[in-house]
């Protein structure tokens, strides 16, 4: 009983480690998808940028969502 329940806490610290994504790395891509790679990970920088806001800002979950769309639009306008 003692092992099951050793086995369930170690994958519940583990779990939240195993879902981040990785950011694309273009240069180890093939070819011909190397610019759609580098479009995903400009994307991706975008996105962590305005996440990183958020936690700054210690926005809420529940406007969580709302903030990074704001976010993320203001950074489109720029560009």
């Amino acid at each position: 009983m003692r092992t099951i329940l050793a086995l369930m806490l170690i994958s519940l610290f583990a779990a939240p480690a195993l879902h981040a994504q990785a950011l694309v790395d273009p240069a180890k891509v093939a070819p011909e998808y190397r610019e759609a790679a580098e479009k995903r990970r400009a994307e991706q920088l975008r996105q962590r940028e305005c996440a990183q806001k958020a936690t700054f800002e210690k926005i809420l979950p529940r406007d969580r969502t709302a903030f990074l769309n704001h976010c993320l639009d203001e950074l489109a306008a720029k560009q």
